[in-house]
């Protein structure tokens, strides 16, 4: 089939974005063939990727409708309905939303226009064969078939985790209800009708459409209340009254949650309350021997570019680890701050290796900064829960 021109026919001028549209048309085609309908669901999932709307994949679909067969090759893909037959396959869409949804189609380079000397779509046929044809060519469909499939992949994905990240916002937010009901039912003091406001506005948060990071900010605040919450509910403990504040924010955009559908057992967080040392001896500055951080946290040891044998060489992988482990930099340098870079790194090494009970490391990074900046945190108490594990795991 012979393709003629790709400039457009009457008034609209040619752009820069039509002549890059029209090289790129020339290109070898990516996939060789692909079912029609296939495409059209991968473009359905990931319409958000190409800006399309419902009204434009219903123009996408009548477009395939007049190409014969189920499969696109790289032949014969131009197709030449007028705009009332168009149309009428478009659900009896009006002509002006049609021409509208078909020029967006070209702009996103998923059709290309290949316009006729009077403007009309037609065909010339010989011997039966289609030699010329006018009208909206489907090749673009094959040229970017991959990128359509990946963008259709990464959408499902995106739905997956952001499916995830609701139900964990939801479990956490039906603990706190829980807990609000049993503080208040025991005669606790608190700021109990702050905390349940928080609450009602979590919950009328859940019931919108979020995007990721709408929704991993509502799991941050919650699983930080939910630690704080606790730890105000642990016999002796002296942590401040829930921030209910916090609910409401994102600390990050891009921290991920770790999540786990166990509690928090972390058992130097008891630890730090339960042993007999003296208040003046738990200050941020007292240091862990690094051979005993090492015992305690081999799982470190992999990311680290040579053995650690010195601080400076567990800070250095302390840096590099906490991205991966779903900290944002804020966090990790507020901790750095409060506990000093040393700590910091053996609190960071100590997460790591309870990361399997631990739903939200940055959550729970915060808690011990918070702990740390008002002079009540040590890193010893973790080392040696963690050691006391390994020997009796040993035994």
């Amino acid at each position: 089939m012979e393709v003629l021109t790709t400039t457009p026919f009457g008034r609209r001028p040619v752009t820069a974005g039509l002549i890059e549209r029209a090289q790129a048309a020339r290109a070898e085609a990516v996939l060789p063939a692909v079912n029609k309908w296939e495409i059209l669901r991968a473009l359905t999932e990931a319409k958000k990727a190409f800006g399309l709307s419902a009204g434009s994949l219903t123009v996408m679909n009548a477009l395939l409708s007049f190409h014969r067969g189920d499969t696109l090759t790289d032949d014969g893909l131009v197709v030449f309905p007028s705009n009332r037959t168009l149309a009428s396959r478009a659900h009896g869409m009006p002509e002006s939303t049609l021409r509208r949804h078909l020029g967006h189609l070209v702009s996103v380079g998923l059709i290309a226009r290949h316009d006729s000397p009077n403007g009309k779509r037609y065909a010339v046929r010989r011997d039966g064969e289609i030699a010329r044809a006018f009208g909206f060519d489907l090749r673009p469909l094959l040229l970017r078939g991959h990128e359509i499939f990946e963008a259709a992949q990464d959408a499902k994905d995106m739905a997956d985790r952001i499916k995830r990240a609701r139900e964990h916002a939801a479990l956490m937010k039906r603990d706190c209800w829980k807990l609000l009901e049993y503080v208040r039912e025991k005669g606790l003091s608190g700021p109990w009708d702050t905390l349940q406001d928080a609450l009602e506005a979590a919950q009328k948060r859940l019931r919108r459409v979020l995007d990721l990071c709408q929704v991993e900010a509502l799991c941050d605040a919650l699983s930080e209340a939910l630690l704080r919450f606790e730890a105000m509910l642990t016999p002796k403990t002296k942590e401040a009254p829930v921030d209910t504040n916090e609910m409401s924010g994102c600390d990050s955009q891009n921290e991920r949650h770790i999540q786990n559908s166990n509690k928090d057992t972390f058992d130097s967080e008891r630890g730090t309350e339960e042993t007999n040392v003296e208040p003046d001896v738990i200050k941020p500055q007292t240091a862990v021997p690094v051979e005993l951080v090492m015992q305690a946290c081999p799982d470190v040891a992999p990311y680290a570019q040579q053995t650690i044998q010195q601080s400076h060489q567990l800070v250095e992988t302390a840096h590099f680890l906490h991205r991966m482990m779903g900290i944002s930099p804020d966090v990790w340098q507020n901790a750095m701050r409060a506990m000093g870079p040393e700590v910091a790194s053996v609190t960071l090494a100590c997460i790591l290796q309870k990361i399997d009970t631990i739903r939200n490391p940055g959550g729970y990074l915060r808690v011990l900064t918070k702990k740390a900046e008002a002079g009540a945190f040590s890193a010893w108490p973790m080392v040696r829960a963690l050691l006391g594990q390994g020997a009796h795991a040993a035994s």
